[in-house]
């Protein structure tokens, strides 16, 4: 018997860093995700292939079912170390079926062995959720919550665990150690001048998180201001103000992180907006133009660039 579980990947579009203290935020689940098979063996390991966009291996390793009598990840960890290969990933992802076991004891507790395969369909440095997706598969999987598990492995806001579960856009906040998910109705009449682009290179968004709990500044304020942001944004049917409304939020995260907004640091001769999304830095940017947008982001060496109407569920 086999088993197939799949996720949405995500973007942030409002709501960045600000969303882990509350903020209401808007959220895009998008057209690529990631699936997760699994397939019984006779024998008692796991066999685990990860595989890319193009249907690459990136990833591969041979768990003893053994390591999951234990609900101990120290005591795990150093049997994995004797067994198997002892690099980040391999380490990562036998912690969180760790934690996915101490959710649900019945988990991985049979005799029987598993087959897994993972497939991405976006490259891994784009940063839609490579791990909140794997996250959220698990979960499904081994029958927990992939909020919790989320915590026990990853923290984060959960936003992208919400993406990896819908499949319309939403507005997320965290309230009372819970999350309020709403899908909303998404389809501004100016959605062909929106573009996301790629900038090159990937960035750590836990690195990011702790340059942002490490500014000074007022919490109350900011989250009442990205929330009222957010609020006018998923209202917005005009193009004038829509680009207001990300050049206010670019330029209040920017004066919070102490941080360069995305356009005056590469690109100050775009004649549109620009909206830095998720981790500062990295990753894709919100592009807010006309039909002569791809061709200037070509023009300055920078390949990906996905219409909104190709990138959003």
């Amino acid at each position: 018997m086999t088993q197939r579980y799949y996720s949405n990947g995500k973007l942030l579009l409002t709501g960045e860093y600000a969303v882990l203290d509350g903020a209401l935020s808007f959220a895009l689940p998008t057209r690529y995700g990631q699936d997760l098979t699994v397939k019984e063996l006779d024998s008692p390991r796991l066999l685990w292939t990860s595989l890319d966009e193009k249907s690459e291996i990136w990833f591969h390793t041979s768990l003893q079912l053994e390591l999951f009598r234990t609900t101990d990840i120290e005591i795990a960890n150093e049997q994995e170390n004797h067994v198997a290969s002892t690099d980040k990933v391999s380490k990562m992802l036998l912690k969180i079926l760790l934690e996915a076991k101490k959710l649900n004891p019945n988990f991985l507790n049979g005799k029987k062995g598993y087959e897994i395969h993972t497939n991405l369909s976006f490259p891994r440095d784009w940063g839609l959720g490579s791990s909140s997706t794997l996250i959220n598969n698990v979960a499904q999987w081994a029958n927990v919550d992939p909020f919790v598990l989320l915590s026990k492995t990853f923290n984060g806001s959960g936003y992208d665990i919400a993406c990896a579960q819908h499949n319309h856009p939403i507005i997320y906040q965290i309230k009372n150690k819970g999350q309020f998910i709403k899908e909303i109705d998404f389809n501004p009449p100016f959605k062909d001048a929106l573009f996301f682009v790629h900038l090159n290179r990937k960035q750590n968004s836990r690195e990011g998180i702790t340059r942002y709990k490490e500014q000074e500044f007022d919490k109350e304020s900011l989250i009442l201001k990205i929330s009222e942001l957010t609020e006018e944004c998923i209202r917005c049917t005009e193009i004038t103000r829509f680009k207001e409304l990300m050049n206010t939020h670019e330029l209040l995260m920017a004066d919070t992180l102490n941080l360069t907004p995305v356009k005056e640091k590469l690109f100050p001769d775009f004649e549109g907006s620009l909206k830095s999304l998720g981790a500062w830095g990295g990753d894709f940017v919100l592009a807010i133009g006309d039909t002569k947008t791809p061709e200037y982001f070509i023009n300055k060496g920078y390949k990906t660039i996905i219409p909104f109407a190709e990138m959003i569920l």
